[in-house]
């Protein structure tokens, strides 16, 4: 993925993120508000907490997984980690008007 100098490091990942979908709705993780919190540590150390639809997704193993991989694969991470938590629990109202607006509920 190409980058401008302008991007920060949170930036970039936050556009490879994006890139991930959930299987069962056509959205990506972010606009559907999967994702809680993109911080970096250090400069290149990225921790991420994410939430899924529901407790028994049955993307549970593969969504956190593929959220570290391609995390790493940005340049200029050195460590990717990916915390599930479901507090708050997911909800129609932490998605993105965009995403609203994609699946007829806005």
């Amino acid at each position: 993925m190409e980058w401008t100098p302008n991007e920060s490091l949170r930036d970039r990942v936050i556009a490879q993120i994006r890139t991930i979908y959930d299987p069962e709705i056509p959205i990506d993780i972010y606009e559907l508000g999967l994702i809680y919190e993109v911080r970096v540590i250090d400069g290149d150390v990225v921790h991420i907490v994410m939430t899924l639809t529901t407790p028994n997704c049955p993307s549970a193993q593969t969504l956190p997984s593929e959220v570290e991989v391609k995390t790493k694969a940005v340049e200029g991470v050195r460590d990717a980690t990916v915390e599930i938590t479901f507090d708050p629990p997911w909800d129609k109202t932490m998605m993105s008007e965009a995403a609203l607006f994609q699946i007829g509920l806005f």
